[in-house]
Order: structure tokens, then sequence, then C-alpha cells
């Protein structure tokens, strides 16, 4: 995944609280925002579906560990009743070289035109370019935080969701491929910021081409890791800040604060760049930021202990918490 840039700290905080289309707010002079009744976010779900991902194998785009995962995918979605689609192309990689690239989709409510956003990437980095071992830098990711965890995520909402008949909200679940193929830190050639995400730049040209329309997008990336907390991400402030606000306070409300706290921290390259700056959908990215350590995304971060070991259900289930209930205040 993705590369951090410039830090930049903020003061600013909004006092009344509105997703895109203005349906969630603080009321007036109000501490608190008025919560609707929402079901429960089961971790432990997400955590048995990171584990199935994982058990196929790294999910490196043009293996048969890929397709399959990408079959499973599918079906995962389709059971639950949603419409799927898919995206199927080529895309070029940092050295030119090129490989099959496979977006997923999955439409609930598909007839509605007002639309929600969620969307995380499914593949496993190529090589352990950030493994302590230098042996294991040509050695494919596990992925089970950076990759498997937002689809997991996203399949524990659409359950949830799927049979929540008070729900009209149309909401798109889009699994991204070839998000982590980004040049390798032992190449000797040039790194390019836009061989990252490959995915989603094409999914975004297509969204642009065919007017697609959301009133915010979540982008859920390395969303249950061990020690994870998440800072407010600068492009998801510059896009969609209401957004990010909102959930923010929502989480610091439902007690999940140590993990969401008031603090801003960089400007991601990640898949939600190209979903708002191409397809213009204000998206915000959830994404981990820690303070110490050998990466500011963590001790697993494209390592090969990147494995269902180390990830923490309780991260899952506040960040699941947290958006379900989003969702439901923006819903109703």
């Amino acid at each position: 995944m993705k590369h951090i840039s410039t830090i930049f700290i903020t003061t600013f905080l909004l006092f009344i609280f509105t997703a895109c289309n203005n349906k969630t707010r603080k009321a007036d002079g109000a501490d608190t925002i008025a919560m609707v009744p929402c079901p429960q976010f089961i971790a432990d779900n997400a955590l048995h579906n990171i584990r199935q991902q994982c058990e196929i194998g790294p999910r490196v785009p043009g293996t048969e560990e890929w397709r399959k995962c990408g079959d499973s995918i599918v079906t995962w979605f389709s059971s639950l009743g949603l419409n799927v689609e898919e995206q199927q192309t080529t895309v070029q990689l940092y050295d030119g070289s090129s490989i099959p690239c496979r977006n997923i989709i999955a439409h609930l409510n598909p007839d509605n035109n007002d639309r929600i956003l969620l969307c995380a990437h499914w593949d496993s980095r190529p090589w352990a370019d950030n493994d302590p071992d230098e042996n294991n830098h040509h050695t494919p990711v596990p992925a089970a935080n950076d990759g498997a965890s937002g689809v997991a995520m996203m399949l524990e909402l659409a359950r949830i969701l799927s049979s929540a008949d008070s729900i009209r909200t149309g909401i798109d679940f889009v699994c991204f491929d070839a998000e982590d193929c980004g040049s390798p830190q032992w190449y000797d050639g040039p790194h390019k910021a836009d061989s990252w995400c490959l995915g989603s730049q094409y999914w975004s040209r297509q969204a642009a081409e065919n007017r697609y329309q959301a009133r915010f997008g979540i982008l859920f990336d390395m969303v249950g890791g061990r020690g994870s907390t998440f800072s407010r991400e600068g492009y998801s402030m510059q896009y969609a800040m209401p957004v990010v606000e909102l959930l923010w306070h929502i989480a610091q409300q439902l007690g999940y604060g140590h993990y969401f706290p008031i603090r801003d921290g960089g400007y991601i390259t990640d898949d939600h760049v190209s979903v708002n700056q191409i397809a213009q959908v204000p998206c915000i990215d959830i994404v981990p930021y820690y303070t110490d350590g050998p990466s500011s995304f963590g001790p697993t971060w494209h390592t090969l202990a990147d494995t269902p070991d180390n990830i923490d259900p309780n991260v899952l289930k506040a960040v699941g918490q947290s958006v379900l209930q989003l969702i439901y205040n923006d819903a109703f």
C-alpha cells in the first residue's frame, strides 16, 4: 500500500456535523449526536472471513489464489442477495509489464439513486519489501490486514444492511484490485505514485464516464491491525471533511475514542484519491497511523507478519460499529 507524505495540523473543529446531504447532524449547541437504534457489528464474523481469504493464499493479481479468492468474494456478496458485477481490464505496472485487474462491485438497493460508496482493496502485495528479513523481500504478503480486513469489513456490513428492511439507501460495495502493486522498495528505477491503486484509477474513470454519483464514500484500508489508531487523513479532510468529522465524533461518542483520536494525520496515496479526484465522490480513508515503530502503517505492513494472528477483533469492532452507526444515522 501507498506512502505517507507531509503531515499537517489543523485546529479547525466543526460544531455542526453533516453528511453530504445534511441528513445527520449535531443538534445546535449540543455536545452529543442523536443516535438512531443500530444493530451490532459482529467482529468475529469479519475475523472469520479474514481467515478464509488468507487460507486461500496471497491474492496476487494473475495467480490462481487471486482467481479463487475473487470468485469467493463474488459468491459471498451474491449469497447476501446483492447484485454483483465485475470490471475486468489490464493495467500496467511500475516497470511497464501488464497484469490482469478485476474490480468486484456489489449493489444493495440498486434502484435507489441516493447512494453511499463503501470500498476496499482485495489484492495482496506481491513483495514483502518492508520485511525485516531481506530474504523475504520478493515473497508475497499474506495480507490479512492490508487487504483482507477491508473486504471482511464490507461483507459484515453488507450482511447486516441487507437484512435490514428499513434501509432503503443504495449502497455500493467496491473491491478494488491491483492497489498494492506499486513499485517495490528494492526497485532501482523511478518510483511513481500512480503505480499504486491501479484498480481504483480504472473504476474512477469508468464512474466519471458513466456519471456515477454517491453522496459520500468510505475507504477501509488496514482496519484490523493490533495497536491501530486512525488519524484524520489529509485528502479525506480536503475533500470530505464533514464526513470525517461526523464519523470521528460518532466513534468518540460510542466509546471508541482511543481508536479514533481527534488528531490529523498525513496525506496518503490510497484508493480514495482517485475516487475524489476522478470520480468526484467525496470519499474518506480509514487508515491507521502509527507514531512510532518501523512504519507509520504499523509493524506488519508489507511484511510476512501480516497474518490473521495479528488482527485485533476490538479494532474491527470499533471501525465497523462506528461506520454502521453513521450509515444508520444517515439512512433514517
